[in-house]
């Protein structure tokens, strides 16, 4: 049984469970996506003191601190435990990031050439992060949530200002692949 646990799941059986999952949102009133708890976390911390936009009733959003909490505990578990050793990526995949200096791809699900506390504490990396960072705060905002929410909720409830933001998640994905990444990391 615990194998199950280490092989890739069916889109079927996954796209059931996030079925459920929304479900259990909508007959609750809530909305799935985790860039919301930004302004929970800020108005938690005193933000309303600095901003008008902060004072909000941040105890009726308890619940997404929880889920936020849930995601983190559960990716936690899942890298820890529940890993499989290898990423099953194309060769031709793993050939491209190699040539851009990934040497570790198909190994990891993070490359450490990123993720590491010696590429953190680089000028390039750390540049890198924060300047991703921003972007993506930024383009949640401006998006009015994140790609978790529009592309799972705001699909789901055909709301035509997630299919736009959707289809500009992933032109800017494209974008960033095939445009920018390799100039980056040339």
């Amino acid at each position: 049984m615990i194998d199950l646990l280490f092989q890739p799941w069916p889109w079927y059986v996954s796209g059931v469970l996030i079925s459920l999952v929304l479900f259990l949102f909508f007959y609750y009133g809530e909305n799935f996506g985790v860039s919301s708890n930004l302004e929970t976390l800020c108005t938690i911390a005193g933000a309303d003191k600095i901003s008008d936009y902060f004072k909000k009733d941040w105890k009726s959003k308890k619940w997404s601190i929880v889920f936020l909490l849930g995601l983190i505990i559960g990716g936690f578990i899942a890298k820890t435990w529940l890993s499989a050793s290898t990423v099953d990526l194309n060769p031709v995949t793993v050939q491209e990031l190699e040539s851009l200096g990934f040497l570790n791809a198909g190994e990891t699900y993070v490359p450490t050439e990123l993720f590491s506390m010696e590429s953190l504490l680089s000028f390039k990396g750390f540049s890198l992060l924060l300047i991703a960072g921003v972007f993506i705060g930024f383009g949640t905002r401006y998006a009015g949530g994140c790609t978790s929410g529009h592309a799972i909720t705001g699909l789901s409830n055909l709301q035509l200002p997630s299919l736009i933001a959707v289809i500009g998640f992933f032109i800017g994905g494209l974008f960033m692949t095939w445009v920018l990444f390799p100039l980056i990391f040339a």
